[in-house]
């Protein structure tokens, strides 16, 4: 795996809520055996504060609504040929069937693509995605379901090499060029998506599936591990926007 990849995933993981609230925990723990009261209670409550902000119901709905209410669901009218299906992960387990090997968005994701696919003649498929620590990739995975739910092979194209949504964006660059398509990923990651591969002089159309956010019911609400891994997706994508807002940036 490229030595730029590696480091980029070592960053994220710091900047982001569990890595934010992990590192203050250790911070906390060093300062303590250090015996730097005033700064160990500082990381302490710093950590136990980002822990319960992200956690908290509704910031976090916040904080995913805001990415998942820019682009509305896809309104099945277009006749477009290729719909390029981005990768989520897969765990690679063969003991379980492939609608458990596939994660809960990956599986949202294909599965839109494959509905959008069957209502449109002559349409491809593009799934893209490599296998990170697994012996098959992201996309030969969304291949095999495509294909368990009745979609020719032949209507199937594969990017295996590409390691995150810039390179898939290069991938359908060199096989779509200026042409409309439709363009199906998680509602939050769809904001980033679509700046990405717009960026590139392409022309996606925004097909959001596997949305998080929810029905705002008040304040009044306890904290709890979904609401956190929540707001870990939502974090992980306005991170994501602003680095690729920096690159920009420092390009023009």
């Amino acid at each position: 795996m490229e030595l730029g990849f590696m480091l980029k995933k070592f960053i994220t993981f710091f900047i982001e809520p569990y890595g934010m609230v992990f590192s203050l925990f250790v911070i906390w723990f060093v300062l303590s055996k250090l015996k730097r009261v005033k700064l160990a209670k500082v990381s302490l409550s710093l950590a136990f504060g980002l822990l319960f902000m992200f956690s908290y119901p509704p910031f976090a709905n916040f904080l995913i609504s805001n990415l998942e209410n820019q682009y509305q669901k896809y309104d099945y009218n277009h006749d477009i040929k290729y719909i390029h299906v981005l990768g989520n992960g897969h765990n690679g387990d063969e003991t379980q069937p492939l609608s458990s090997i596939i994660t809960d968005a990956g599986m949202k994701r294909a599965l839109e693509g494959i509905i959008i696919h069957n209502q449109i003649k002559d349409s491809k498929l593009i799934f893209t995605g490599f296998g990170g620590n697994e012996k098959i990739s992201v996309a030969k995975m969304n291949k095999r379901l495509a294909l368990a739910l009745g979609v020719k092979e032949e209507d199937i194209i594969l990017g295996e090499k590409a390691k995150d949504t810039q390179e898939e964006a290069y991938f359908t660059k060199e096989l779509v060029g200026d042409k409309p398509f439709v363009l199906v990923t998680s509602a939050s990651h769809i904001p980033r998506s679509m700046m990405l591969f717009e960026s590139l002089g392409l022309k996606p159309i925004a097909a959001p599936t596997a949305f998080y956010k929810g029905k705002f019911n008040g304040f009044f609400k306890l904290p709890d591990t979904g609401s956190f891994y929540v707001s870990q997706i939502a974090m992980h994508e306005y991170w994501g926007i602003l680095w690729s807002k920096l690159r920009s940036f420092m390009r023009s």
